[in-house]
């Protein structure tokens, strides 16, 4: 038996002794709530920005319509780069950007400003996210529904807490209380720096004991299922963007609620989509991807019909239904093509 053979042996071993690496999960998980919590205050603070500079509904939308280009289209770009040529340092580095970014949005007194604040927030989320999933999946040890479904709680979490700072602590005193944010930025770039750390580690001993594997799908049911699915998560981000973006606005103007009720109504709507996320693990587990991901683009239609014709409690009452009727299947999304 030769040496590699040996280490080899002992390096297999050693990943499936270790089992899930619940340290780093915690750690990516942590970090993705702090990421989303900083992500989450530049749309709790339209109405701010709306009051402030004049700004139109249009203009409004033209933020959100930045900060998705920028967090989701690069995405799939530094996604194909990394997997070329993997860097320790995206992750603390899209961390970095965030903090820039909310600095920035901290003192940003005209449109211009906001803009360039949210796109750079965007990028923290383009460079984090493929990243921090990619980190999420090597310390679950096999067991990748509990990770990703761990993993994704922690953002929608995050996401959910946003708005109910912004209502408690970015209004009462002020836009540069931003600021006060930027600490879990350094918060995050710690957990970051320590689990970029792991995964190189653990990628260098994969690396020595695995054998080259062919692809598991043919490319044409590949390129397929990539295709639904771009389009699929296009038509949700679009909703749901849409409904956050909006639903402070829409509950000020309907129904003559103060701003901080408002986001604290948006933190509970937040709050059901962080708890159909979490839904979306074992409903995968038990039902196949397939029927999670339909059921989540079409479970929200009847809830949004009547959204418009009901009274104050029954639309935070329907807005919850919203939120825990769209679950996010917690294993690999390219299952679709087979189950």
């Amino acid at each position: 038996m030769t040496t590699a053979r040996a280490y080899s042996e002992t390096a297999t071993g050693r990943i499936a002794a270790e089992g899930t690496a619940f340290g780093v999960l915690a750690a990516v998980s942590a970090s993705h709530m702090l990421n989303d919590v900083m992500q989450s205050l530049a749309p709790a603070l339209y109405p701010v920005f709306y009051d402030k500079l004049g700004l139109s509904f249009f203009q409004v939308g033209v933020i959100t319509l930045v900060f998705q280009t920028t967090a989701s289209l690069l995405q799939p770009f530094i996604g194909m780069a990394a997997d070329r040529r993997p860097m320790n340092a995206l992750l603390p580095a899209g961390m970095t950007f965030t903090l820039i970014g909310l600095f920035l949005l901290a003192f940003a007194n005209t449109y211009a400003l906001i803009l360039l604040s949210v796109g750079v927030i965007g990028v923290g989320s383009a460079v984090f996210h493929p990243e921090a999933s990619r980190v999420a999946r090597a310390a679950s040890g096999g067991r990748h529904g509990f990770a990703q479904s761990f993993f994704q709680v922690g953002g929608n979490f995050g996401q959910s807490t946003g708005p109910l700072l912004a209502a408690f602590v970015v209004v009462p005193f002020g836009q540069h209380s931003v600021l006060a944010f930027t600490a879990l930025a350094l918060i995050a770039v710690v957990l970051l720096t320590h689990a970029s750390r792991w995964h190189a580690s653990h990628r260098l001993a994969k690396k020595t004991c695995d054998a080259p594997t062919g692809p598991s799908h043919p490319r044409p049911v590949v390129i397929r299922t990539l295709a639904v699915l771009v389009i699929l998560l296009f038509s949700k981000v679009l909703y749901m963007a849409s409904l956050g973006s909006y639903y402070t606005f829409y509950l000020m103007g309907a129904f003559g609620v103060s701003l901080q009720t408002a986001q604290t109504l948006l933190f509970v709507f937040m709050a059901s989509v962080a708890a159909g996320t979490f839904l979306g693990g074992p409903l995968t587990d038990r039902f196949g991807a397939k029927f999670v991901i339909w059921g989540s683009i079409f479970g929200v239609l009847p809830f949004t019909l009547i959204l418009p014709h009901l009274g104050l409690v029954a639309t935070v009452i329907d807005t919850v239904a919203i939120g825990l009727s769209s679950p996010r299947p917690s294993r690999r999304w390219s299952s679709m093509g087979r189950s």
